[in-house]
């Protein structure tokens, strides 16, 4: 097995496609596809489904990406530390993170390691299901996962990054009072929710249960970036993340709740797998949370 075939294999699955692969690493397809089935000869498994002109990769390849990236970070660290003279850290960040938290601190942490250490670079991916946080880093897909608490995977350790608080989201012309709205007291208006199942929907809705509402449900959305759209399309009212929400100010009617509804957040890594850059970022991330620094906000 190459390198060429583990840099051209993780192209693919992170460009969705052999077409995307090709544009960002500035190379033919064929030069692709011909090392992707050397890859699958060698190997002796099919590492993607072809459907039609589409790839989807198979249980054997979603087993590889963990592995592949991990090659690749080692890999990109010696290089970069041999090709620097002045010794200045270098390598690659791979960070996963739940959509919602992927702004405030966590931009604010990667742009301030990146002023220090110019030489790494970075990958920002999606958490799609926080229960994986442990398997996600323990595979090598990752070195950091960014996700609600409770993060309390056997061999991780978890900094508190902040406090993610959630308000009401109505269509435009929803009659509302101004200032915080109690969740005993909602507007007669359905609601837009994310299906059970997910952490953060069970808890925001089972607050609502708590303070002795019971809302109807006009729609319930998988996509949970369906939601905003949804509220302005006035299908129903919804519970958004405050950042979110309060960008949506001037098209939607938005409220704080009371009693808060908010949830805590953090960045698990396993200490006895990280990387020189790894460690830095690390080292950055408790500086910043212990009083080293500008608050977390």
């Amino acid at each position: 097995m190459e390198l060429r075939q583990v840099e051209y294999f993780l192209a693919v699955v992170e460009n969705e496609g052999i077409n995307g692969a090709a544009a960002s690493l500035g190379v033919a397809q064929p030069t692709i596809s011909q090392a992707l089935r050397g890859l699958e000869r060698e190997l002796g498994v099919q590492l993607f489904h072809r459907i039609g002109r589409g790839m989807v990769l198979s249980a054997a390849g979603r087993s590889m990406v963990g592995p592949s990236r991990q090659i690749l970070r080692d890999v990109t660290a010696v290089e970069d530390l041999l090709a620097t003279s002045d010794g200045a850290l270098a390598g690659r960040l791979d960070i996963m993170t739940f959509p919602a938290l992927a702004l405030g601190p966590v931009v604010d942490l990667v742009t301030e390691f990146r002023r220090a250490h110019p030489n790494v670079s970075v990958r920002l991916g999606e958490l799609k299901d926080e229960s994986q946080a442990g398997s996600l880093i323990e595979d090598g897909h990752c070195e950091f996962v960014v996700a609600h608490f409770p993060l309390d995977d056997a061999g991780l350790d978890v900094i508190e990054l902040g406090e993610q608080e959630y308000w009401l989201v109505y269509p435009p012309g929803t009659d509302m009072p101004q200032g915080p709205v109690p969740l005993s007291a909602l507007p007669d208006v359905p609601m837009v929710f994310v299906p059970r199942g997910h952490s953060v929907a069970d808890e925001i809705e089972e607050s609502i249960r708590h303070a002795g509402a019971r809302p109807r449900l006009a729609a319930l959305s998988e996509h949970r970036e369906a939601r905003l759209p949804l509220v302005l399309a006035g299908i129903g009212g919804t519970l958004l993340e405050r950042s979110i929400a309060e960008a949506a100010r001037d098209r939607a009617v938005v409220r704080p709740v009371e009693p808060k509804v908010a949830r805590t957040f953090g960045i698990a890594f396993d200490p006895d797998m990280l990387s020189p850059a790894g460690q830095a970022f690390v080292e950055l991330v408790r500086a910043r949370t212990s009083g080293g620094g500008r608050p977390l906000t």
